[in-house]
This record gives structure tokens, sequence and C-alpha cells, in this order.
């Protein structure tokens, strides 16, 4: 193959026909096409953008770069969901067991956190002995036995996507919608979802820092989605405050938990809900928005999505006696610190890039790829915008490996806060629905 003239093409705005776009991805798989040339074309793609018919000939093509789960049939429809990520967000963990617990088959397949964004893989290498790392029959037997399965994607699922998206971070082009919506797209096409529901935020510490930027995005998966004949929606959802009341791998997993017996903070369980209201009705199980959330509320409070995430976590090696008594500790770190007010007031701001960084810079999230992590890093007990606090109060604890570093993080996370005498007008968590 020629590539050098689809390069040429994209860089004067031209279409690129479906067929070519899948011979491309089909040669660049197979190492026929080198990384440089690959590399221009991304970057022709970043200037030049793409349509909604590329796109789609984009996306499919690199989900059939690999292996595609082919499960046997079933009446429990397949879903899923997927977040573009932020601080806190660690709603997959209850929202699995919650969704099996529904009627649901589960193939949740996840990724691993970069920078101050944290990864679902990452929080659930906390838990003594958990493998995220299944192959394709495994996960088939596992979610139509368990119901639900979290894992990573295998080696051959969508090889495509992991050979460009290293030449995008490393090329510049990772912020291009039509190159972020095939990523995320091929991905969970490769799972034969009946619907998925896309948690898409914005904010200071959210991919698209703006709302309007979301929602363009959010417009484009699900337009394709759609297109590609999975039901898709997705909600836009504020992450300038980290989601809960903690951040960082383990202290998520104890906060979902938590989530899981219908207690903890009310943000988290309003997104868990809402998430499987919303693949209720997708799925044509609930008529009416409201009356999923009841039943989504009711199943979530029953104690039956507790009990399915211990039998997830067995199904997936994990040693429960082990977890158990580390969910009994307060803090499995080395030293924990209280950040307090210094005045009283109300919460005006707690600002979740600031909160994400030093997680990130305590060791609980990585600065590369390489990166090692100390899962029992991070921040609980946040004071969330619009609480009380007193002089004095707890604004969160600081979790981490030594004192100093402890101490680092508490002068940084001063600046995270702003305390102010009159209680402000607490914005809303979700803003919008997206389904067409």
């Amino acid at each position: 193959m020629n590539f050098l003239p689809l390069i040429e093409q994209k860089r004067e705005g031209k279409k690129l026909t479906s067929e070519r776009i899948q011979q491309l991805i089909r040669e660049f798989t197979a190492g026929k096409i080198p990384d440089y040339q690959m590399a221009a074309l991304l970057m022709a793609i970043y200037f030049r953008g793409l349509d909604t018919a590329e796109t789609a000939a984009l996306t499919l093509a690199m989900r059939d770069s690999g292996d595609v789960l082919k499960f046997p049939g079933d009446l429990r429809p397949l879903v899923d969901k997927h977040s573009t990520g932020g601080i806190g967000d660690k709603v997959s963990l209850p929202l699995a067991p919650l969704l099996a617990c529904l009627g649901f088959r589960v193939p949740m397949i996840s990724g691993r956190g970069l920078g101050i964004t944290g990864g679902t893989l990452d929080k659930l290498d906390s838990i003594p002995g958990f493998q995220t790392l299944l192959p394709a029959a495994r996960i088939i037997a596992q979610v139509r036995k368990v119901g639900c399965v979290i894992c990573g994607q295998t080696d051959k699922m969508v090889p495509a996507d992991k050979k460009i998206y290293a030449l995008r971070d490393a090329s510049g082009t990772v912020p291009s919608i039509p190159l972020i919506v095939s990523s995320i797209l091929s991905k969970k096409l490769a799972e034969n979802l009946d619907a998925l529901i896309l948690d898409v935020k914005f904010g200071c510490a959210a991919f698209m820092p703006t709302r309007a930027g979301a929602r363009k995005l959010a417009k484009a998966m699900v337009a394709l989605g759609n297109k590609c004949g999975t039901n898709t929606r997705a909600i836009l959802t504020d992450m300038n405050t980290p989601l809960g009341r903690a951040a960082g791998n383990w202290l998520e997993v104890k906060e979902s938990v938590e989530c899981l017996g219908g207690k903890g903070p009310a943000d988290l369980l309003e997104l868990v809900i809402d998430s499987a209201a919303h693949l209720l009705v997708q799925t044509h199980k609930s008529k009416s928005l409201a009356a999923a959330r009841r039943r989504a509320e009711a199943c979530l409070n029953s104690g039956a999505p507790r009990a399915k995430w211990d039998e997830l976590l067995v199904a997936q090696g994990a040693d429960l006696n082990a977890f158990n008594r580390r969910l009994a500790l307060d803090s499995p770190a080395n030293v924990v610190i209280e950040l307090k007010s210094a005045k009283a007031g109300y919460v005006q701001r707690c600002d979740a890039r600031i909160i994400g960084e030093v997680i990130r810079d305590l060791g609980g999230g990585r600065l590369d790829r390489e990166s090692a992590i100390n899962y029992n890093a991070g921040v609980d007990r946040l004071a969330k915008p619009g609480g009380r606090v007193e002089k004095s109060g707890i604004l969160c604890r600081v979790h981490a490996a030594g004192s100093a570093r402890a101490e680092s993080a508490i002068a940084r996370l001063k600046t995270a806060f702003e305390i102010s005498a009159k209680r402000p007008a607490v914005k809303p968590l979700i803003v919008e629905m997206i389904s067409r």
C-alpha cells in the first residue's frame, strides 16, 4: 500500500473512503506502515478532522483489528458504561454489580489512569489478589456466570487503538474529537453491547474543561454509537469538584463498598443510580427514568449488589478475607494527617485539579505509563461545596507514605479550598442528557 497519498489527501482536507481507512488500519496493525507516516496522518486529522462516515469507518476498522467478544444467547442485555475520567470517579466499581443484580450482563473493559485521572484497574489492583488481566474466554464465562466482570482489554482486543494511542500521546494529537471518539468506541463496540451509557465530564479536572466542549464530544460519541448499532446515551457531569469524599485508589474502593450498602456520599450515589436508570430505559426494562431510578435505588439498598461484589472479587482471584481485613482498617497508609480549616464558614470551592495533582505526586497516580503506584496514597473526608465547616474543622485527610510527603501535600491542599461566610448555591452534578 502506498500510504503517502492518504496523508496528502487528508492534509488537503479531502475525504478518505471507508475502504482505504480499513486498509490502512489493517496494514498499520500488521506493521506494514511506519510510525512516522501514521503520526503524519494523525496530525493531518488533528487539523482537518474527520466527518461522521470517516469516523465510523475508523472506529469499526479499529474494532475489527483484533478479537471481538462473542457471547452466547441470553435474555439479559449486554451493557456497559464509560467515563471520560476525573478525580474520585469510582462509579464503575459499584455500578457493575448493581447492573448484574438488575438483570444485565456487564463486560466492563476498563483502563488505567495517567496523570491526575484515576483508572479503574488501578483501584482494583489495590485489592489483594484481584486479577485485572483475563483472557477472552474467561471474560465471557464470568459474564455468563456472575453477570459482570471488570478487567482490562486483552492483548488481542483492539490492538490498533493501542498502537495509535501511543503515537497520539507522543505526537500531540490526543485532543482530537474524531480520534477520541474512535478510541473510546472501538473498545466498547468490541464488547458487542446492546446499550452503552457515557459519562462525559467537564470542568477544571476534566479532559474537556468546558461544558460546550463536553457536549460536542458527547454528541459525536452518541451519534456514532447509535449509528454502529449500540443504543448509546451520554450524561454531562461536573468535574470541578471531586466525586464523593475520597480520592486515591484504595480509598475509592473503600468508598465504593459503602455505596454498595446504599450509604456513602450523595453525589456518588446519584451518579451510580442515574447511570443504571438510563440503561434500564435504553434496554426497555423501564418506561421512565423516574421509575428506573426508584428500581435501581431499591436494588442498591437490598444488599444484593454488595453480595454480588464479593462474588465478583472471588471470581477474579481476590482473597476475600484479606480484603475484609484491609477494609476494616481506618487506613493502610503509613501516615495520615488532617487539614483543618483556619476559619468557620461554608465551603465555596473544593478544587478537583489541585487535589488530583496532589494525589498523583503522593504516588497515587502516574507521571508516565511506567510509574509505580502507591495504592494507599490519597485524600478522604473531603469537605464539599455548600457544606458547613467550623474553625479547626476537617477539610480533608491526607494518606501518605511518609511525613514529609504528607506535610507537603497539606500545604498545597490549602489552596484547593475556599471558605466563605455565605452558603453558596450548589451546582447540579448532572447537567444534561444526550440521546442522539
